[in-house]
């Protein structure tokens, strides 16, 4: 082959190289959408309408018309809740978590985690009213259910297929003992959630996973070495992005860690009480490089104009 030869079908292999990753850049099979909330604690109801600053704010019914609209302008969406669906209002007082489960499976939850509030009134009644009402996968790594109610109920990570993409889900719990009564969690073992979570991220890592999320109820950050989501993010080598709760934080952007291995990993929680919804945009090359796109944390509001 001559130099003029070489350096022609060296072009046209490079164009054919970078049309191939725009237009997969370009593919709507290559973008994903993730909502998440965390700590509603049983408000089901918008805030009422007293002058207080969150009044008319929240409620079932505007989270799910705003989900459903975003589920109606892109095609992958996945749902995700980090903890603390019960406790809160008269709603779970009376009815132990019922209205919130069937609530969460009208949205159409994809996966969500326990906070320490959704051991409340045991665990026999969070494995009836998920299983009755929820349906939706409960993932931890980092609690042993063995010989509890949740045994059967649970699964260290799952995986979702959207459209090209293989996503990995995995999820952590804050330690119960001191914080929950312990007849409520009884032979729940509670686990160091750094070394499991990467073990089970790099086992998604290696099955393929171009994207690993972890729901978490650590709680972003503390004034001392308690394990955090910022402590988890920094000490974890192949988790992608952190949904967080228990500490009722609004982020108004995700925060940016470097991991172990020098790469970044985001973090995002969007306070309590239903008020927002958490909304992260990414677009994938056909490397399997990720870009956070848009990211927005949403008011849920009724729209009183309808």
């Amino acid at each position: 082959m001559n130099r003029r030869s070489f350096i022609l079908n060296s072009a046209f292999a490079t164009g054919a190289t970078l049309l191939n990753t725009e237009n997969f850049a370009a593919d709507k099979n290559a973008r994903l959408t993730i909502l998440h909330t965390n700590d509603v604690h049983s408000r089901l109801d918008p805030f009422p309408f007293d002058g207080s600053q969150n009044a008319g704010k929240g409620g079932v019914a505007a989270r799910a018309n705003l989900i459903q609209k975003i589920r109606n302008e892109v095609e992958h969406v996945l749902l995700l809740d980090a903890g603390d669906i019960f406790q809160g209002t008269p709603y779970f007082n009376i009815f132990k978590g019922e209205p919130e489960m069937k609530a969460m499976q009208m949205m159409g939850y994809d996966a969500g985690v326990m906070g320490n509030h959704d051991f409340d009134a045991g665990m026999e009644n969070f494995v009836h009213q998920l299983t009755q009402h929820g349906k939706f996968p409960i993932v931890m790594c980092n609690y042993g259910f063995k010989d509890t109610p949740m045994e059967n109920y649970y699964a260290p990570y799952k995986i979702f297929k959207k459209g090209k993409l293989k996503i990995g889900v995995t999820g952590v719990g804050i330690e119960l003992t001191g914080l929950v009564p312990e007849n409520l969690f009884g032979n729940t073992v509670y686990l160091d959630p750094i070394p499991a979570v990467n073990r089970i991220a790099a086992e998604l890592k290696r099955d393929g996973c171009v994207m690993v999320i972890c729901i978490s109820h650590l709680g972003d950050r503390y004034g001392d070495n308690k394990v955090s989501d910022e402590i988890l993010a920094k000490e974890s080598e192949n988790i992608d992005l952190i949904i967080g709760g228990h500490t009722h934080r609004f982020f108004e952007q995700p925060r940016e860690y470097t991991n172990k291995t020098g790469k970044k990993v985001m973090v995002n929680q969007v306070g309590w009480g239903g008020l927002r919804l958490g909304r992260l945009d990414y677009e994938f090359s056909s490397s399997g490089a990720k870009k956070l796109e848009k990211n927005q944390s949403i008011l849920v509001v009724k729209n009183i104009v309808e």
